[in-house]
């Protein structure tokens, strides 16, 4: 399961076409990381070379330029080099990246000062993310200033940058159905993880053994990492919301908060469900969890074609500051403390975020001041939460240390939506019948 070649072709036509006439794009891959002092990262490419070649390597630039005459996708990679890949694996080398990536024109990365310039002199316009990489930004001016400084010869410098960002990422927000089956996957296979977490999941478990469990059930799948860094946070910790020690012990009485989503063939799920320790809820952290997924639903169900990006959020908000008024954590007329934003003492981040290549995904939230509507094939997670800090003195202790947070990811539909992840369950009902399964005793 795979995209396939013909759609990064699709895609790189469809970037070609908002380009303005006599111009270029260009697009550089993620530089490696080093980290420790002989070690790095595991490689993961630039999302935006990725969505456009599919080419995994370091190293390596794209270019695109529409209407040249010996081919419109050229790409600069590392040259295939024996005594090299036997510590560090194959290279597809400039043949590899034709063959097998689609490129019309491929050179050696090592060449690329003396080729690119050429590429880019005669062109109006560069198509590039400026930013994102302050020495990538100084390369690109270097052979931007070598062709200014032949003006005198005749030379012709591109006479204007643009934010390459801006057309690209509209793009990749809108979904393809070859995608929406990785993300499909995505989402089950960190579906079963999340309930594998559940019927392991018992008083004296450390967090950080949780986390084992959900990471063996994402590389058993073919889900080789996470997607982002996973949060199991057991009682109080539930309540910091990027809380990724998962060192401590997990106990009788407590609820667990697990923010974890496996990322496959480079598209990312986005998944958190919140259970009891012990398989039961107590009557204070079921209140809580009922508003939540009370919330969560009332949010999902506004997620259709024409509304616009803010009205799940502003569901949610109601929802919620509507549960603290009920339960007695918030004081006050309800539209009142919504003007005032009282329910930020508990509900503090936002309903969603968009979701793809990136676990945050690319996409504008407003055009023109105005919140974005929703169209078919975008994703979004849903992830209301209620969060009762340990020392917050204003309400009884009951309450106190509960942190509660449930989510899926979404995707907008002809009809509606559809949520990708229902397979882990949320019903606290369901979630508790597959607890005691596993609990001592059962």
């Amino acid at each position: 399961m795979k995209i396939t070649r013909q759609e990064f072709a699709r895609r790189r036509k469809a970037l070609m076409a908002v380009m303005e006439p006599n111009s270029i794009a260009i697009v550089p891959a993620a530089p490696e990381r080093q980290r420790s002092r002989d070690t790095e990262h595991p490689f993961r490419q630039d999302s935006d070379l990725h969505y456009l070649s599919g080419f995994p390597e370091p190293g390596a630039v794209l270019a695109l330029i529409p209407g040249r005459e010996h081919g419109e996708f050229v790409l600069f990679c590392r040259d295939r080099d024996p005594e090299r890949e036997i510590w560090d694996g194959y290279r597809a080398g400039p043949e590899g990246a034709c063959c097998d990536y689609g490129a019309d024109d491929a050179f050696p990365i090592d060449d690329i000062d003396d080729i690119l310039p050429g590429l880019l002199e005669g062109r109006e316009r560069v198509y590039y993310a400026m930013g994102k990489d302050r020495e990538f930004d100084r390369q690109v001016m270097d052979w931007v200033n070598s062709i200014r400084a032949k003006v005198r010869s005749g030379a012709s410098p591109p006479g204007e940058f643009m934010d390459l960002s801006h057309f690209l990422h509209d793009l990749r927000l809108i979904k393809s159905a070859a995608e929406l089956r990785l993300m499909r996957h995505a989402g089950d296979i960190s579906a079963r993880a999340h309930s594998r977490a559940m019927r392991y999941c018992q008083p004296g478990v450390m967090e950080y053994q949780l986390e084992a469990e959900l990471h063996h059930e994402f590389a058993m799948a073919g889900a080789r990492f996470p997607a982002y860094s996973t949060i199991v946070g057991g009682g109080k910790n539930g309540c910091i919301l990027h809380y990724i020690e998962n060192s401590a012990t997990l106990k009788s009485g407590d609820l667990v908060l697990i923010d974890a989503g496996c990322e496959y063939e480079t598209y990312a799920a986005d998944i958190t469900r919140t259970f009891p320790v012990n398989g039961r809820f107590s009557p204070e952290q079921r209140a809580l969890y009922d508003w939540v997924l009370k919330a969560q639903r009332a949010a999902i169900a506004e997620i259709r074609p024409g509304n616009h990006w803010n009205r799940p959020h502003e569901v949610s908000v109601r929802v919620l500051t509507e549960g603290l008024v009920e339960l007695g954590l918030l004081q006050g007329e309800v539209d009142v403390l919504i003007e005032n934003e009282a329910y930020r003492e508990f509900y503090m981040h936002r309903v969603g975020h968009w979701l793809g290549l990136d676990v945050h995904d690319v996409g504008d939230y407003k055009i023109d001041g105005q919140w974005r509507l929703l169209e078919p094939g975008m994703v979004m997670t849903v992830e209301p939460g209620l969060y009762v800090a340990p020392d917050n003195e204003r309400v009884p202790k009951k309450w106190r240390g509960i942190g509660i947070r449930i989510e899926d990811d979404v995707v907008v539909t002809k009809e509606g939506c559809e949520i990708l992840t229902e397979a882990v369950p949320k019903e606290p009902d369901e979630i508790e019948a597959l607890m005691a399964q596993s609990q001592p005793g059962a």
